[in-house]
């Protein structure tokens, strides 16, 4: 019996389940979207925030356009649909109605909506690490 009182006390997500932010269709990260929070169905082991950048629902003369954001309890197989299918409007231009997903995994995890990093290419990594070896060659010259 005391076993599980151990582990309960040591890993109380294990036993209770992972706990999520969770909001639909807010228009900003404040509020609802870091204030109600989830108790996730054991199943779901992951947080799942996603952002989408586009139009007003209501008509607006100017074309207004608002950021929507919704975070919810995820699996590890929806949180890679998800990711899959909004991967070609994952753009994050301006003047596009765009939208993007990310999953973290860890109580209350998806506080803050981040997007870094989603859409590094393999080349940019690459990049990435000749810049690197660039400036420890310069580094060791001076």
């Amino acid at each position: 019996m005391w076993a599980v009182g151990i582990v309960f006390i040591l890993f109380p997500s294990t036993v209770l389940g992972l706990e999520c932010y969770v909001c639909d269709s807010q228009d900003s990260n404040y509020d609802k979207c870091t204030k109600t929070i989830k108790t996730c169905d054991i199943a779901e082991d992951r947080c799942l925030s996603e952002v989408r950048w586009g139009s007003t629902p209501y008509w607006d003369s100017t074309g207004k356009k608002q950021f929507y954001i919704s975070k919810t309890c995820a699996t590890e197989r929806q949180c890679k649909a998800s990711i899959s299918a909004v991967s070609n409007r994952c753009d994050r231009i301006w003047y596009n109605d765009w939208e993007c997903v990310e999953c973290c995994h860890g109580d209350r995890c998806n506080y803050f909506v981040t997007l870094a990093g989603v859409n590094i290419k393999p080349q940019g990594i690459f990049y990435i690490l000749v810049t690197i070896a660039w400036l420890l060659v310069l580094m060791k010259v001076l």
